[in-house]
Formats: C-alpha cells, sequence, structure tokens
C-alpha cells in the first residue's frame, strides 16, 4: 500500500487565523455554528459540562450541528428530505404500494388530534346484526368484554337473557344492567332497476324453448335475487321494473294497490265511438271483465293508429284480448309507466338503470335518507347477455 492509500489516523488540529474562529477555538469544529456562544468550548466555566444555555427568547440552543442547520427540522425546510419526499399527504408510499412505510417514516398526527379521544361510532344498521357488534360499535366496550357480560347474565333482550351470537333488530329493546340501549336501526333501502325489454325476450328465468330472458341483461347482485314486477309478452316492450326486495314487490303488483298501467298501443284501423264506451265500460273476457281506466287518441299515419290506455291489472295479454274481443289486431304494444314510474326517452331498448335513492325511498315509502349527497349511480347500462 503506498503512502497516499494509508488511512490518516492523525488527530485533527485546527489552524490559527481560518474562518470560524481566531485562534485554537476557530476552524472546522466552529463550521455550522450560529454564533460563538453556541460552542461549548465558548460558555462559561460555570455552565461548562450542565444544560445549554438558553436564548434570549428561552429556547434552548441546539447541541449538534445538524439541529444548527436544521436537518432535524421536521416542519419542512432545507435539510429536511424527508419531508420533501412525503409531500403534502404525508408519506410517499401510496396506499396501493407493497412496501409499507417504515415507523420513522409514518405522519404523525397533529397535535390535537392525538389528544382528543376517540369517539363511539354512530353507527345505524339497515338489518339485525349480532348482539355484541351493535353495543361496541355503540361504544358500551368491547366484543369480548361484552360476551362475558352475556354469559353473566348482565344483558338481556327484550326482557329475556341475551345469549352468545344473538341478533338483535329494530324492534328488539336492549338493556345492560338494566338500563335501555339507544340502539338505531334504519329501514333497508331496496335496489330499483329500470329495464327497457326489447320485443323477442321472455320473463322467465326457465324456458323449455330455450328463448332469451330478460333476467340474462340485468347485473349480478351479491346477496339476493332479482324479482320482476309484473310480466311483459314474448313480443311487447317497455318498461319493466326489478326489485330486491319482496315486499316492495308485492306493494307495487298487488291489485288492491291499483297502479296504473299505461300502454301506447298502435293497431290497424281506427276505433269507432261504440267501441271506444266498450273498451271503458267493461269487456268481457274468458278470465272476468275487464276495462281501460283511460283510453286517449295519440294519432297516427296511414292504415295504424296510436292509442294511450291505462288499467289496473296486469293479466296475461290482457291489453291485446281486450281489442281482439272487438275484432282489431294489435301490430305494436309498448309499456310506458308503470305507477309512478315513467320509462325514460334515454333508456334505450336492451338497457337497465338504477333508480335514484331518493326515488327508490318514495316509491317505497320509506324516510328519504340523511346523507343522500353521495356519488350519484350510473346511468343508462347496456345489457349483457350471459354466457
Amino acid at each position: 500500500m503506498s503512502t497516499s492509500q494509508k488511512p490518516k489516523n492523525r488527530p485533527f488540529r485546527p489552524k490559527a487565523g481560518k474562518p470560524g474562529g481566531e485562534g485554537p477555538q476557530g476552524g472546522r469544529r466552529n463550521r455550522g455554528r450560529p454564533s460563538a456562544e453556541g460552542n461549548r468550548d465558548a460558555r462559561p466555566d460555570s455552565n461548562r459540562g450542565g444544560r445549554p444555555e438558553r436564548d434570549t427568547d428561552g429556547g434552548r440552543q441546539p447541541r449538534s450541528n445538524a439541529s444548527a442547520i436544521g436537518l432535524s427540522n421536521l416542519e419542512g425546510g432545507r435539510g429536511n428530505w424527508r419531508a420533501r419526499r412525503q409531500g403534502a399527504g404525508g408519506g410517499y408510499a401510496s396506499p396501493e404500494s407493497p412496501y409499507p412505510l417504515a415507523s420513522s417514516e409514518i405522519p404523525l398526527q397533529d397535535g390535537a388530534d392525538a389528544r382528543r379521544p376517540k369517539r363511539p361510532q354512530d353507527t345505524t344498521y339497515t338489518e339485525p346484526q349480532r348482539l355484541h357488534k351493535v353495543l361496541a360499535a355503540a361504544g358500551i366496550g368491547s366484543r369480548r368484554e361484552i360476551e362475558e357480560w352475556i354469559i353473566a347474565g348482565r344483558i338481556s333482550v327484550n326482557g329475556e337473557p341475551a345469549d352468545v351470537g344473538q341478533k338483535v333488530g329494530p324492534g328488539d329493546r336492549v338493556r345492560v344492567n338494566g338500563k335501555l340501549m339507544p340502539l338505531r336501526f334504519a329501514p333497508r333501502i331496496p335496489r330499483v332497476v329500470l329495464y327497457h325489454k326489447p320485443e323477442g325476450e321472455i320473463v322467465s328465468r326457465d324456458d323449455p324453448e330455450g328463448r332469451p330472458t330478460v333476467f340474462d341483461r340485468l347485473p349480478t347482485l351479491r346477496k339476493g335475487r332479482w324479482i320482476a314486477v309484473g310480466r311483459l309478452d314474448f313480443n311487447t316492450s317497455g318498461l319493466l321494473l326489478f326489485v330486491n326486495d319482496g315486499d316492495l314487490a308485492n306493494k307495487l303488483m298487488h291489485p288492491r294497490y291499483e297502479l296504473d298501467r299505461e300502454y301506447a298501443v298502435r293497431i290497424l284501423g281506427e276505433l269507432d265511438e261504440a267501441q271506444r264506451q266498450a273498451l271503458l265500460a267493461g269487456i268481457e273476457l274468458e278470465d272476468g271483465p275487464a276495462k281501460f281506466n283511460t283510453l286517449l287518441d295519440a294519432g297516427g299515419e296511414g292504415a295504424n293508429h296510436w292509442y294511450r290506455v291505462t288499467l289496473s291489472e296486469g293479466r296475461n295479454r290482457e291489453v291485446r284480448r281486450m281489442f281482439e274481443a272487438l275484432g282489431l289486431t294489435v301490430s305494436r304494444l309498448m309499456r310506458v309507466r308503470y305507477g309512478p314510474v315513467v320509462l325514460p326517452s334515454r333508456l334505450k331498448r336492451g338497457m337497465w338503470e338504477d333508480m335514484a335513492v331518493e326515488d327508490v325511498c318514495a316509491l317505497a315509502g320509506l324516510p328519504k335518507p340523511v346523507n343522500s349527497g353521495g356519488k350519484p349511480r350510473s346511468g343508462p347500462r347496456p345489457g349483457r347477455r350471459q354466457p
């Protein structure tokens, strides 16, 4: 090894006359010091070996060069490379990154947030939940503690001792040590889909003939199944509602609710006054009398003529059979309204869209949700047949 490659283990000796100080106390040792008062050797003998002196504003002077030039300043500065890499968001690793932040790189909470105690979650449930989960979310205790209280008989449901794993709903009264717990339950908001059925599809899940079904175009539900509100014939198009709640489906279909169904009917020829009165007064069919609530002339060209009719029933091929009873042929039939729901003009054939939450609550008779200003549901979507 040459002389130039040998390590230099000689102690450093500051030279006099260099910048940073005069005499033996100048040179490299004093570089980075804010002033001579910040040097340990420049302090008086009475304070040497003790705590650093305080500045005029009461703060302690830094002990190291790193703190003197700002490398230890976590609020951002010239030497704060970690703060610059993290940016305003705190950590520079994205949530999707497979590499988590190191413990020293995790952004700390503000002082106010760190001192503020966590409040129990004000959760509103839409369906029955396990007892220990509901009480834990209300801040009564931990799930393990609540299970121990249940075993000890300190919790009752509707006046009876609770069981481990028991579920509670909106009508249940839960008491802990005899005190009634204010648990909040909200009605479950169903999902309603508007579908523009084209001709050539059957409203059935199983068809022996293997014809296309409307359920092949609907979105997939994670829980439950779609229920068709009423039916449309194979050669009838128009509005078709699908819900995932049986009570709402019964409310929309049962005859006692008398929801109007409006159809656009195209026939060959025109109705005379006697035929119009017969359709409004009632026509005897095979399964009983039937009549239209309203019948309006919608015009037409050539041999075809359009009419708008409404009725409060949904029997099989009822509209077609009423016109056929008078010797008239229906060449086109389309449902344009079901109760208060109107077929949107933007919804083309074979497409579906979700009904807005506010409209669903109005249709089901539920209170409007408090926080309904979230992300709106998407518009019309084309139905995709499942392979």
